[in-house]
């Protein structure tokens, strides 16, 4: 039998492609969800300073920056460490971990979605009444595929924004919403959830955007599609609200009561709040479905791409065993096995309290911001940020901005870092509506899932440097130096050496010497032209020989004298 043959790992079909598949994966839950709820609580209009900063300082040069070094390296989240800077291979395992456990609660929440969708479609809301027999006696209500996944959604916010705008109360609703109060700029936790919120609804420091920018083509315009898709991803954010406070103002009108008091954060805001104002409004079946279709289409964009991550991220460790025919679908499918059968405990009757465990600790902003660190530092100072600005220049033709090299080396590492140590510093144990305090047992299950993706890192380090052979600084040097095979990574003088179209490097081709310059040459004098209106000539016929003339041979013993050497002629004189 012959052997089997490697497969290709592939490449976008389009940029389209690309474009939509990373739309798709930042522009998630979050973004309807998350982002409405914490401008209102946290200042309104206000809450938009804290915002911008962290989108600054630290969304939009992560955002760059990882989906560059994919685009270069062509490797996923966990080898791509290994090529540019094995000593932080660590941050590659911890993003996959983090990963791991966002694909065991992601598709809980889309059960959800998909439970309200198939009851939308009752004549009666079930969550339009408390007389359903999951209620209590209280007397309130219990608070390819891209293509349509990517896109779909858009259509369905644009059109439960225009039906939220049409509301009565709708104009309070938004009110509300951006209303600015300058006075929550002085609290750290406002600005703490706005870096949070960045980090998240980027999905930087887990490795999305590094697998996703590995499929693009070497000279892609990275620069500009990042650019494109950060103004995308926030000007979501924020159109989502409007379309989810006013509705919330209309509910808050029907109701008579303050919005504050209808308005709720993460899967209260969309499977409380949200559904008991559509529930409100007339042909409430409609809006129903067309939510929950737009709920479970963003989550689903999300889910696939972090599949596709962590199988590209593990193929690529293991190309030579995993990247033939029928392998990737059979460890696809055993993930998918072993992400669902940890899903069973948080759909029974105490699976919120487990799902509330993991979103808080195993997925929350203290793991990223660390994780965010290190790749700062990393890839700031050790790789080097000129390094990045020469690749991003070869790879695209544009050289960025000089801030980004400012916010690699300074402004990113060190904003994460503060948000890092407050985050410890602020730490706040879970509880569960405001009132269940968990057991120790259970908060301590959680701070393990927590350091499970960040002791990641400096353990990888460790284990690097006690394996390589050589003296310390040599272990380090070698640690820290890119793989040969990407020649704009090496360490040499000079300019950086720049690649052929074929994708090969160039050789490397020794400086001329330098000449001496040649001196001067007393001009030569004009000479003057041949006048025009000379005639020339002609000349002579040659008269023939008579033709009784003849020519004597030469007599055949007669010998011909050579001719005289010729004497050398002396050398010109050097000039």
């Amino acid at each position: 039998m012959g052997e089997v043959k490697i497969e290709e790992r592939g490449q976008w079909a389009s940029k389209t492609e690309f474009l939509l598949a990373v739309a798709g994966n930042v522009v998630g839950l979050g973004n309807v969800w998350r982002f409405p709820y914490l401008c209102y609580k946290n200042g309104g209009g206000a809450f938009l300073v804290p915002y911008m900063v962290f989108v600054v300082t630290c969304g939009v040069p992560l955002f760059l920056l990882e989906t560059s070094m994919g685009q270069y390296t062509q490797e996923g989240g966990i080898t791509v460490w290994r090529k540019l800077c094995p000593l932080a291979e660590g941050i590659g395992y911890g993003g996959q971990v983090v990963l791991l456990y966002s694909c065991i609660t992601y598709p809980v929440i889309l059960t959800w979605a998909l439970f309200y969708l198939i009851f939308s479609f009752s004549y009666e809301l079930p969550w339009a009444s408390c007389t359903n027999y999951w209620n209590t006696d209280s007397e309130r209500c219990p608070s390819q595929v891209v293509y349509v996944t990517a896109t779909f959604p858009y259509l369905m916010l644009l059109i439960l924004l225009i039906r939220g705008l049409t509301l009565p109360g709708a104009m309070n609703g938004v009110v509300y919403y951006l209303y600015p109060e300058p006075s929550h700029l002085l609290d750290p936790q406002v600005w703490m959830e706005a870096g949070a919120q960045i980090f998240f609804s980027y999905s930087i420091g887990v490795g999305s955007l590094t697998v996703l920018g590995s499929y693009n083509p070497y000279y892609n315009n990275c620069y500009r599609d990042c650019l494109w898709l950060c103004l995308l991803n926030s000007c979501t954010s924020v159109v989502a609200g409007f379309a989810v406070f006013s509705v919330l103002g209309f509910m808050a009108e029907m109701q008579n009561t303050p919005i504050d008091q209808v308005a709720e954060s993460g899967p209260g805001l969309a499977f409380v709040a949200y559904p008991q104002a559509i529930a409100m409004m007339p042909l409430p079946q409609l809006w129903a479905v067309c939510f929950f279709i737009m709920i479970i289409l963003l989550g689903l964009d999300t889910q696939f791409v972090a599949l596709e991550v962590v199988m590209t991220s593990v193929i690529d460790l293991f190309p030579k065993v995993l990247r033939k025919a029928g392998r990737r679908e059979l460890l696809l499918l055993l993930f998918c096995f072993v992400c669902f059968c940890s899903q069973l405990v948080m759909v029974t009757e105490g699976g919120m309290f487990v799902f509330q465990l993991f979103d808080y600790y195993a997925c929350n902003g203290a793991c990223i911001l660390c994780l965010c660190v290190f790749e700062a530092f990393a890839l700031g100072w050790i790789f080097g940020a000129e390094r990045m600005y020469d690749i991003i220049e070869d790879m695209t033709g544009v050289r960025p901005n000089w801030f980004f090299k400012q916010c690699w080396r300074y402004l990113t590492p060190l904003v994460s870092l503060v948000s890092f140590i407050y985050s410890m510093v602020d730490y706040q144990p879970l509880t569960f509506n405001r009132w269940y305090v968990y057991p120790t047992w259970a908060y301590t299950l959680g701070w393990l899932m927590a350091l499970s993706s960040m002791i990641l890192v400096p353990a990888v380090m460790l284990i690097k440097l006690a394996t390589v052979p050589g003296t310390l600084p040599q272990r380090l040097r070698h640690l820290c130096q890119p793989a040969a095979k990407y020649p704009l990574a090496l360490d040499r003088e000079g300019e950086p050496m720049a690649w052929d179209r074929g994708g090969e490097p160039l050789r490397e081709v020794e400086p001329l010497r330098e000449v001496e310059p040649l001196r001067e040459v007393e001009q030569i004098r004009e000479v003057e032209p041949l006048a025009l209106d000379r005639e020339v000539e002609p000349f002579r016929e040659v008269e023939p020989l008579p033709e009784d003339r003849k020519v004597e041979p030469l007599p055949k013993d007669r010998e011909v004298e050579p001719l005289a050497h010729v004497r050398e002629v002396e050398p010109l004189r050097e000039v």
